[in-house]
């Protein structure tokens, strides 16, 4: 066992993943102690096929990474940017006695930590340093209690990795040939990307019902009370319960006869004949009410609720856990795990006392079991750290760092606490219509006795029209036999809903309740769907583009085992029973590659592509209409007959129904013969392009006897003068007189200073350009007006720089407050289109988001991603003028490794 005191003679080297965690760490280790960070994996499979060794370069197996002929061995090379940190940590190394590898103790860190010591093959004693939180403690006790590396972990992080590398290597190809160019597939990706595009099926396949009730208002008439009156719905006439929404199908259709389905005029007539009635209170059932605390955060947890309670996304959640984790503020943020040490239940009882009294907090202390099958190693629920938790207050963290630190601190404390307890009240209403008819009204009540761990928190809801645990709804003291007053007596129309798309919260959970994938990799699978343009944001909502449809159609189709939800569970149960040495990687490896016992492998799946035919596979039909959807190289587009139309890039799959494609096939598709330009004979055409309509001029063919015997070469070829239509236009408004003006551009102003002074419209708007110099201009007329006066006086004033060139125009709509800068967050239009901007950062509106429709807490969420892209500021330095230094001897090319 290693010395624990640092100071007792000789140097210890610790090597940690990242220089936040060794920062923090080398706070608590002292003297005779070096830690450095290997800033992530040291190595890797080569992504490149300039990473490959030259003598690997000819074998067959080699643009995979892995020799799927010989055992299935990895390929792995030091990364091209992580060449000069592995030279730093050997050169440490050397100076060492001891070598202490500290990275994370899930797979992903083990692994780093046995690629660390295969690399720097170091002859001192080697120890893994494992904790579950930076604390001045946990790091004593991890250096003065190591073990060994686990290789079991290291295999099952590894053939997660091999998996990954021969699915994504040997189906993306597939992709690019039969979809698209620089597609990518992917074990869990594509599983997930399949759900989301099945949901969407669902919500095109769905067909609304519409259904009627009646909303009565009764007055008990007790004025002494409060409250007096309540309302309650209509729920059976003559015995036959009125329909809901859970009573229809998806097509719309009542599940049984056995309910009553009611139209507009039935209800209405009904309600007539109910106005002078006399009602009475027929039950009054009431029940104890009880609501358990939640259990502490795992990852997935924290992620969904930060998602619903503070609008993170995914991604921005574990990367603020991973700042406070590595800062020591939290334990470590993947976990499958929601229990607590005995410290951390002393540490979150005391402080509940502390906080909320002695009454809320129950004798003994709660202890909670994961329901997650195959949980990975037993880490800690995610917590605040230490031996006592310190309040959001005392942490001196702010924005978003405070809001989630503030969020698992909630959790923890209000796990220790009492249940809620309350009443629950079922009221039963009954009456007779004028004709005769027996109906009964129903209403429900809650009141909560005991806020218990409701004072400390209330979890949050995927669904907005859903009472939250802490809601309350009061009913008037009633009796059986009691007579009512009707006050009023309302038809009320509803209709059924399609299935919600999923949230990056839902998604989240369907994915764990299927047990697909791991906790730690969740965040990057969303970010990796979004980011390939398989799904869209529209709200916190995620929709599947039209690409992803015919990615998924060719997967499902000819690779169906592999989206396959159980089988992509089943490769999970696979990693955990080799993590836990009840499987073997190279015959598991085999079986999915090879295939085994009658099941195709994936090598044969990919090497017979003939039968693909690319064209079906992107083609879609749209229900109940002759026209057909296809997905082309440069996006979707609606065909009929061979008549094309674009499809707007923001339009969501289940908005295009038959009469949609009708409306888009009407309108002006371009090719608009405007007239012919008198200066060179040539037609002048609009048209409708890619990026948005504009004009051109058709030029002639060259006669048969003067073409070129040879191709000409593309540069030599006569281009068409072309230009976009300005924002103010539209395709199917352009006059001939306007396309000869806009033709024009770039046009020339005149000369300043011996040079031409040009106005063009480039892709960040309307400007002046002299020489080198430019100038912008502040609308796109401004182009075909601009005098050389005007341009005079441009180009005498101080050039400008950033979105504030030109006079600031009025916001395009106010939101609310941004959480992390507490200022208000506003929606511009900018060269690139509208953004939101809290006058500190901004962040563009993506495909999905419209300036009419965003929300605070989807602009709060884009302008936390754009803080999360932006470089660290740059330390400033002060720099004093010294006389040239003698030229060094330059230095011997260090060896490759």
């Amino acid at each position: 066992m290693p010395a624990n005191n640092g100071s007792a003679g000789g140097t210890r080297l610790v090597i940690v993943e990242s220089p936040a965690k060794a920062k923090t760490i080398e706070k608590y280790l002292g003297r005779g102690y070096v830690v450095e960070s290997s800033i992530g994996h040291i190595r890797d499979l080569p992504e490149r096929a300039d990473d490959i060794p030259e003598k690997f370069k000819g074998e067959a197996w080699a643009r995979l990474g892995v020799n799927v002929e010989h055992d299935f061995e990895p390929l792995y090379v030091v990364n091209a940017d992580k060449r000069a940190q592995v030279s730093k940590l050997r050169q440490l190394l050397k100076d060492a006695d001891e070598l202490y590898l500290a990275t994370d103790e899930d797979r992903e860190g083990e692994a780093i930590a046995w690629h660390l010591q295969e690399v720097l093959k170091p002859k001192v004693p080697v120890h893994r340093m494992v904790f579950h939180e930076i604390t001045k403690q946990a790091i004593q006790e991890a250096v003065a209690n190591p073990r060994s590396l686990n290789l079991r972990l290291v295999d099952a992080q590894e053939t997660r990795r091999i998996l990954d590398r021969l699915y994504g290597y040997e189906v993306s190809p597939v992709l690019w040939k039969k979809v698209k160019p620089r597609l990518s597939a992917g074990r869990v990706q594509s599983v997930a990307t399949r759900l989301v595009v099945e949901r969407e099926r669902d919500r095109m396949a769905f067909t609304v019902a519409n259904y009627w009730d009646l909303s009565a208002l009764f007055d008990t008439g007790k004025t002494e009370e409060r409250p007096r009156d309540f309302t309650a719905t209509l729920n059976t006439v003559d015995g036959r319960r009125v329909a809901q929404g859970r009573d229809f199908n998806s097509n719309g259709q009542l599940k049984t006869a056995d309910v009553l389905h009611l139209s507009e005029a039935a209800a209405g007539e009904l309600a007539g004949r109910l106005r002078a009635s006399s009602f009475r209170v027929k039950s009054v059932e009431r029940k104890p009410y009880t609501r358990k605390p939640y259990a502490p955060f795992r990852t997935t947890t924290l992620q969904q609720e930060a998602s619903r309670k503070l609008g993170f996304s995914s991604k921005h959640t574990m990367q603020v856990a991973q700042r406070l984790y590595e800062e020591g503020y939290i334990t470590y943020m993947r976990t499958d795990s929601i229990t607590l040490s005995e410290t951390a239940i002393a540490a979150a009882r005391s402080q509940a006392i502390k906080l909320y009294g002695a009454a809320y907090v129950p004798d003994k202390p709660r202890v909670y079991a994961s329901k997650v099958k195959n949980a990975q190693e037993a880490h800690e629920a995610i917590r605040p750290s230490g031996e006592e938790f310190r309040t959001p207050g005392e942490t001196g963290l702010t924005g978003d760092k405070f809001r989630l630190y503030e969020l698992i601190w909630q959790r923890t404390i209000s796990s220790q606490m009492k249940d809620a307890v309350g009443e629950s009240v079922s009221v039963r209403v009954a009456g007779t219509s004028s004709a005769g008819e027996e109906v009964e009204f129903s209403a429900s009540g809650r009141t909560i006795t005991f806020h218990g761990f409701l004072k400390a928190y209330v979890e949050g809801a995927d669904d907005p029209a859903t009472d939250r645990d802490d809601s309350e709804k009061r009913l008037p003291n009633l009796a059986e036999g009691d007579t009512l007053d009707l006050s009023r007596l309302d038809v009320a129309a509803h209709a059924t809903k399609p299935p919600a798309r999923y949230t990056e919260a839902t998604l989240i959970k369907e994915l764990e309740d299927r047990e697909i994938g791991r906790p730690s990799t969740y965040s990057s699978i969303i970010g990796t769907i979004l980011d390939r343009g398989y799904v869209f944001k529209k709200g916190t909502a995620l929709v599947p583009s039209f690409l992803a449809f015919a990615v998924v159609n060719l997967l499902e189709q000819h690779f169906g085992n592999l989206v396959d939800y159980d089988f992509t569970a089943e490769m999970e149960k696979v990693l955990d029973d080799i993590a836990n040495d009840r499987a073997e990687r190279v015959p598991e490896l085999q079986r999915f590659y090879y295939g085994a016992e009658g099941d195709e492998g994936l090598k044969e799946m990919v090497t017979d592509l003939g039968e693909i035919d690319a064209k079906e596979i992107s083609s879609f039909a749209i229900r109940d209409s002759d026209i057909v959807l296809r997905v082309g190289r440069y996006g979707p587009y609606l065909d009929r007959d061979g008549a094309r139309v674009n499809v707007p890039e923001d339009m969501t799959p289940d908005e295009l129904t038959a009469d949609k494609a009708e409306e888009l096939f009407s309108r002006p598709t371009g090719d608009r013969e405007l007239g012919r330009d008198p200066a060179t004979g040539n037609m002048i055409v609009a048209k409708d392009g890619r990026f948005g309509p504009y004009v051109t001029e058709v030029l002639p063919a060259p006669p048969e006897d003067e073409a070129p015997k040879r191709r000409t070469k593309k540069a030599d070829a006569a281009k068409p003068r072309t230009s976009s239509l300005f924002k103010t236009m539209a395709l199917d408004t352009i006059t001939f007189e306007d396309a000869l003006k806009l033709l024009e551009i770039p046009r020339v102003v005149g000369e300043l200073e011996g040079e031409q002074v040009v106005a063009h419209n480039g892709k960040f708007g309307p400007y002046l350009k002299k020489g080198t110099d430019s100038r912008s201009l502040t609308s796109e007329e401004d182009l075909l007006t601009v005098t050389i006066e005007q341009a005079k006086e441009l180009f005498a004033q101080p050039k400008q720089r950033g979105r504030g060139r030109a006079a600031a125009a009025a916001p395009l709509r106010e939101l609310g407050e941004d959480p992390h800068s507490k200022k208000p967050i506003v929606v511009k239009e900018g060269r690139f289109g509208p953004y939101v901007t809290d006058g500190e950062t901004n962040a563009s509106l993506r495909k999905g988001d419209t300036v009419e429709e965003i929300t605070t807490e989807r602009a709060a969420e884009l302008l936390a991603e754009r803080r999360e892209r932006a470089p660290a500021p740059k330390k400033k330095t002060t720099t004093t003028r010294k006389a040239p230094a003698k030229k060094a001897p330059a230095k011997k090319p260090a060896a490759k490794s």
